[in-house]
């Protein structure tokens, strides 16, 4: 059986196959077999589905040879040569010929090996790429890069260095000046590609392409790029082995090959950098890096690479902003050349290997002479934790890459400072962040005046602005003047926050801003609607997210960015999948429930979305489309009205026992013969009754037996009635999906599902600057309820109630 292959799948299954090579491997080492296995599934998949695929996949070099081998004894070996066929035909020896299936060491002796590769096989097995297109390209990068993500983490500190997160090559790749101008003879270079993310995200903003170039000095690490840019459709780009800066490979005789940008991520602060270094060509005029750091040593070979229009985007640690002694040096004439456009600061722990925070320095050699300043950036708080590392959100990529492209300055975070400020003597070309953005918030200063005499200082209420102009009255509703630079509340407390939702422009607001979303999404729905196989899911989210976005630009108090954040999350969480299962099934069978994956030995087993049947005539079924709580919304809401009721008076039913157990099962209760262990149950107090009227017992215990059984027949009564209207409604919920039409299945994706998900996020974000605004408001009116003369009189007195207390008491 074939895997449906939406991105979470292929994710989960490909991390699966990882936990089969554990035993022997660490991260670093077991991602050569699990890329490598990926590899020739990929291009054994794409042979057979496009005739044009550029690799060719011999007899006896296939992946579906791999399979035939399942519980050999040889397999390991046998795998070996499969896998030397596939490189021999394509001269890829010494890229994907690397590791060794038949390492006992780390795979295992005889049986050990044979299980686990058989059982490697197996998972890889289950994954179809024959129907990838251009997006199921994009999907099996964006598993390589989930895979690289989980290498990098697990690799530890000294060998994360191979992976650049997507999310900052994306935002390298839209501030570098690649854009719809950009053509196929264009070139980029990284000098430190690793495993070649970075210039695949690079590539991707090109519209028409771009010619890749890059270097990498790690031998398994440049056989991953490789591959990698075969995996994206990049066959073509040049990835060249070496140490980029004693041995730098793309050259002209003595001269630097020049490029149109370059982009890096070079390892930070080398102290090795210039051991075995014989011809700098020409790259340290500007001057020469300290011998015991590499950073300006990278950054003065990429400036020397590129041509008298290059642009580059390079990350480097915060370091060399201010460092003085020889990178001072440097730093002063890049600056007087006009070769820094611009500078952007990131957050800290973004990176594996390093938790120290880094920037991205934008280089631009187009017009330097004229630049008079340098852009910057405070990005340094826009992030999300995500495990032990913290990660750029959609929003944080889409702000810096807006804000960084249109020079737009925002207080706290961005503005454009002038070469002269830089220079001025205070600052001596010290381009540090800090210096000249401050990001961080305003102090929240007590008012002492208003501690002794009461009263809500005006400033602090002038300070919430941005509501006021958004709800001119609700200011009056809510404080009234006290004296001269001082306000009251005119509610209580407790009232502040039902005061501001019944406001009515708070509710004209939010009728707004759901109708913005209701416009928006009216507008899209129609090329939502007409998905199918050619649908480019990239350009749909891009196209949507960033009208979305510009709708609200202009929304009072509504942070655009926090809207498109949740659309975005939305899109990357279920929206991608949805899509991807109707480009590949279409809408009639991407909604057709399937049957739950049940094989807890494979570690595959699913939760199921539908259950029918009970015990072990059960089936279990996924609705990957369309939950089963849409179905019974839009078609059987009074059959689901009926369940509810039934459910209530079953649980009506359990609370009286539960009551009448609690009243009566004591140890001086009428029940407390039938108790074991503190408990009656329905057996236990049938027994009890026949022992009881058989012996003449207590007429009342007699009595409160009858009634308890009673109870406990009710309840099961109730139980039994719900559990059969729910076994009902799940019969005809299943069936009713065998009856959709493309219309009705529309609708309950599209509107039901889609379109109410994100409206009911947006409103999210309204709530939540609702409560912002009653959590400020009670925190002034309780930080200044209190007087110091009400302090006093309270003091007073307790004082005298205490003096009291001692006189009664006989004390003096």
């Amino acid at each position: 059986m074939l895997v449906a292959l939406k991105k979470s799948d292929l994710y989960s299954s490909l991390w699966r196959s990882c936990d089969e090579l554990r035993g022997g491997m660490d991260a670093s080492q077991y991602k050569d077999y699990i890329l490598t296995l990926l590899f020739v599934k990929y291009v054994t998949d794409k042979g057979k589905s496009d005739p044009n695929s550029l690799i060719d996949v011999p007899a006896g070099g296939s992946f579906d040879d791999m399979i035939a081998l399942k519980g050999d004894k040889e397999i390991g070996d046998k795998i070996n040569k499969i896998i030397g066929k596939l490189a021999e035909a394509n001269g890829l020896e010494k890229v994907i010929d690397l590791a060794d299936f038949n390492d006992e060491e780390k795979l295992g002796k005889g049986k050990e090996m044979q299980d686990r590769l058989s059982k490697l096989v197996t998972i890889f097995a289950d994954l179809d790429f024959r129907g990838s297109r251009a997006e199921g390209d994009d999907l099996l990068g964006d598993a390589y890069e989930y895979l690289m993500r989980h290498f990098a983490t697990e690799s530890g500190k000294s060998k994360g260095q191979f992976y650049t997160p997507a999310e900052v090559s994306r935002v390298l790749a839209k501030v570098v000046g690649i854009g719809p101008g950009t053509r196929q003879d264009h070139t980029v270079y990284d000098p430190t590609c690793g495993s070649g993310s970075l210039l695949l995200k690079v590539a991707d903003e090109a519209p028409r392409s771009i010619t890749i170039y890059g270097q990498e000095k790690d031998n398994a690490t440049w056989a991953l790029a490789k591959m990698n840019m075969i995996l994206h459709g990049n066959e073509d780009a040049d990835i060249l082995k070496g140490d980029t800066i004693t041995s730098p490979q793309f050259t002209a005789g003595r001269q630097l090959r020049t490029f149109d940008f370059a982009v890096a991520n070079p390892p930070f602060s080398t102290k090795s950098w210039s051991n075995g270094l014989e011809n700098d060509y020409g790259r340290f005029e500007l001057g020469r890096p300290p011998e015991k750091n590499g950073d300006y040593a990278f950054l003065l070979h990429i400036l020397k690479s590129l041509k008298s229009g290059g642009k580059a985007a390079v990350i480097l640690p915060h370091g060399v902003l201010f460092r003085s002694g020889a990178e001072a040096i440097i730093r002063k004439e890049l600056l007087r050349r006009g070769y820094i456009k611009g500078i952007i600061g990131l957050p800290a722990n973004l990176f594996y290997g390093t938790n120290i925070a880094a920037c991205i320095m934008i280089l631009d050699k187009e017009n330097a002479q004229a630049r008079t300043g340098v852009f910057m950036i405070d990005a340094s708080k826009g992030f999300v934790k995500d495990g032990n590392k913290n990660r750029l959100r959609s929003q944080d990529i889409h702000k810096i890459v807006d804000v960084f492209n249109r020079q737009i300055s925002i207080k706290r975070y961005s503005r454009m400072v002038s070469l002269h400020e830089i220079a001025d003597p205070k600052n001596d070309y010290n381009l540090n962040i800090s210096r000249y953005i401050d990001s961080s918030e305003p102090e929240d200063i007590q008012d002492l005046h208003a501690h002794l005499h009461g009263g809500i200082p005006d400033r602090d209420v002038d300070a919430l602005s941005g509501y006021w102009e958004a709800f001119p009255s609700l200011r009056g509703t809510l404080f009234m003047g006290n004296r001269s630079g001082y306000s009251d509340l005119a509610v209580g407390v407790t009232e502040v926050q039902q005061s501001i939702l019944d406001s009515d422009e708070f509710q004209k607001f939010a009728n707004e801003v759901r109708s913005q979303v209701d416009d928006w999404f009216t507008t899209h729905r129609p090329i939502l609607q007409a998905l199918d196989a050619d649908t480019l899911p990239n350009d749909l989210i891009a196209q949507i997210s960033d009208d979305l976005l510009a709708r609200f630009k202009n929304t009072p108090l509504l942070d655009e960015y926090d809207v498109y954040e949740q659309l975005m999350t939305y899109w990357h969480g279920v929206i991608h999948d949805d899509v991807f299962l109707v480009m590949n099934e279409g809408w009639l069978d991407a909604a057709k429930p399937r049957k739950a994956i049940e094989d807890k030995g494979r570690k595959l087993s699913e939760t199921p979305d539908l259950i029918v049947g009970s015990g072990r005539s059960a089936t279990k079924y996924k609705t990957d489309l369309i939950p089963p709580a849409l179905v019974v919304a839009r078609y059987f809401a009074n059959e689901q009205a009926e369940v509810d009721a039934l459910n209530a008076t079953a649980d009506e039913a359990s609370r009286a026992v539960e009551d009448y157990l609690e009243e009566h099962a004591t140890e001086d209760g009428l029940l407390a013969e039938a108790m074991d262990d503190g408990k009656i149950s329905k057996v236990l107090a049938t027994a009890r009754f026949k022992v009881a009227r058989h012996e003449g017992t207590d007429p009342e215990e007699v009595k409160a037996l009858r009634h308890l059984i009673n109870l406990y027949n009710d309840e099961a009564l109730a139980k039994k009635a719900a559990k059969e209207a729910q076994a009902a409604l799940d019969l005809a919920t299943l069936k009713k999906y065998g009856d959709l039409t493309a219309h009705e299945i529309k609708l309950l994706v599209l509107d039901d599902k889609w379109h109410a998900t994100i409206t009911k996020r947006v409103a999210g974000e309204l709530n939540a600057l609702a409560l912002a605004l009653v959590s400020r408001i009670e925190e002034l009116g309780e930080r200044y309820g209190e007087t110091l003369g009400n302090l006093e009189a309270e003091l007073s007195k307790l004082d005298r109630l205490v003096a009291m207390h001692l006189t009664d008491m006989g004390v003096k």
